[in-house]
C-alpha cells in the first residue's frame, strides 16, 4: 500500500487500545470524586474529533457533556466549568497552543484536567493532571475515546456491555490493517479521477458529522489547499443543497448509527443531480471479530482508516505533500 507502513499503524493503534487500564483506573477515580460534568476540548481536528462523543453522551446519557473549542473557552468561559468538572484534551504532539492556554484556564478553575498524546514529555502531557500516553504520532485519538466514554457511561448505567466492547477493541490493529487494504484500490481510482478536482462537497451526520468537518477542513483544505463544503446530512436540505451541479463531486460519509436514514437521503437526491457521488459506507467493511451492536462506534475510525488511503494517493497524484503547510505553524497569527 501506498505510503502505509503496517508495523508502525499496528503498534500506534495497539499502543493506545493498551491504555485500557489506565483509562479504567482514571474514569473510576474522577466518579469517585463526583462528576457533575465533562468538557472534550480540543482545537481544530482534535476540537471536531470529539464530537463523536458528545453525541454518543447526547444519546445515552444524562451527563452534561459538551465539546468546546480551546481558544473560545478561553475567551468566552463557560459558567457550568467548576471543580467538580473534568476536562478531557487531545494533542498528538502535545504542543498545541490553544489547548495548552485551556488547560491552564481549566486548572485555575478547579477542574480536573486529561490529557491525550504521544509525548510524555510535551507542554500539554506536564501541564495535564492526568496524561494518558499513546505511542508518538499516534492518530486518531478514537480508542482512548471509545474506551473513556463507554467506561464512563459504563460506570453510571448507560452503556450495556463494556467488557465484551473493550475485549474486542483489542482486535482493532488487524480490524482497521484489513480495512486499510480493502480500501487502497478504491483509493487510488478515487484520486487517479480527482487528480484536476478542486472543489468537494462532503456530507456525514450522527457520530460522523465531526469526522466530516475534520476531513474536509484538516485534510481536503489544509494539506491539500482544496475547496470544500461540508455539510451534516440533517442539514443538507435547508440551503446546501443548492451547490450541487453535474459535476460537483460529492463525498458521503455513511456509518451505522440512527441517523443513516438521513445520509441515504442525502445520497438519493445527490444522485440525482451529480454524476460525481462518492459514498464511503462502514457497512462494506466485515470488521472481523467486532459485534453487530458496537460496529456503529467505530464508524469515526474506520473511515479515518479509509480515507488514509485518498489521502496519500491525492498526494501522490496532485504532486502535493501532506506536510506542505503555507501559513499554519509557518507563519505568526
Amino acid at each position: 500500500m501506498l505510503g502505509f507502513d503496517e508495523s508502525a499503524f499496528r503498534n500506534q493503534i495497539a499502543s493506545a487500545v493498551s491504555l485500557r487500564p489506565q483509562i479504567e483506573e482514571l474514569v473510576t477515580t474522577i466518579t469517585a470524586d463526583g462528576l457533575s460534568n465533562l468538557f472534550l476540548i480540543g482545537a481544530g481536528g482534535t476540537y471536531a474529533a470529539m464530537w463523536p462523543y458528545e453525541h454518543l453522551a447526547r444519546r445515552l446519557s444524562t451527563l452534561p457533556v459538551r465539546a468546546v473549542i480551546a481558544a473560545e473557552l478561553i475567551e468566552s468561559g463557560d459558567a457550568s466549568l467548576g471543580e467538580k468538572s473534568v476536562a478531557v484534551f487531545a494533542s498528538v504532539s502535545g504542543t498545541t497552543d490553544d489547548s495548552l492556554r485551556a488547560i491552564q484556564y481549566c486548572k485555575e478553575r478547579g477542574v480536573h484536567t486529561v490529557a491525550l498524546t504521544g509525548y510524555p514529555d510535551s507542554p500539554i502531557a506536564q501541564a495535564a493532571d492526568s496524561v494518558l500516553i499513546s505511542q508518538p504520532k499516534t492518530w486518531p485519538f478514537d480508542m482512548q475515546m471509545l474506551l473513556f466514554m463507554t467506561r464512563l457511561l459504563s460506570e453510571r448505567g448507560e452503556f450495556a456491555g463494556y467488557e465484551k466492547f473493550a475485549d474486542e477493541l483489542a482486535q482493532l490493529p488487524q480490524v482497521l490493517v484489513d480495512v486499510a487494504t480493502q480500501a487502497e484500490p478504491e483509493a487510488a481510482a478515487f484520486a487517479e479521477s480527482h487528480a484536476q478536482t478542486d472543489y468537494h462537497f462532503l456530507v456525514g451526520g450522527g457520530n460522523l458529522w465531526g469526522f466530516t468537518y475534520l476531513y474536509s477542513m484538516c485534510i481536503l483544505e489544509e494539506m491539500q489547499w482544496l475547496r470544500t463544503t461540508r455539510v451534516h446530512s440533517a442539514e443538507f436540505f435547508h440551503g446546501s443543497l443548492e451547490l450541487l451541479e453535474k459535476d460537483t463531486s460529492v463525498i458521503i460519509f455513511q456509518g451505522e448509527d440512527e441517523t443513516r436514514a438521513l445520509t441515504d437521503r442525502v445520497e438519493k437526491f445527490a444522485r440525482r443531480v451529480s454524476d460525481d457521488v462518492t459514498v464511503l459506507d462502514t457497512r462494506d467493511y466485515p470488521l472481523e471479530g467486532i459485534s453487530e451492536e458496537f460496529r456503529g462506534l467505530l464508524a469515526p475510525v474506520v473511515l479515518d482508516t479509509v480515507t488514509g488511503r485518498i489521502s496519500k494517493h491525492l498526494e501522490r497524484v496532485r504532486n502535493h505533500s501532506l506536510d506542505l503547510r503555507r501559513y499554519y505553524r509557518v507563519v505568526e497569527y
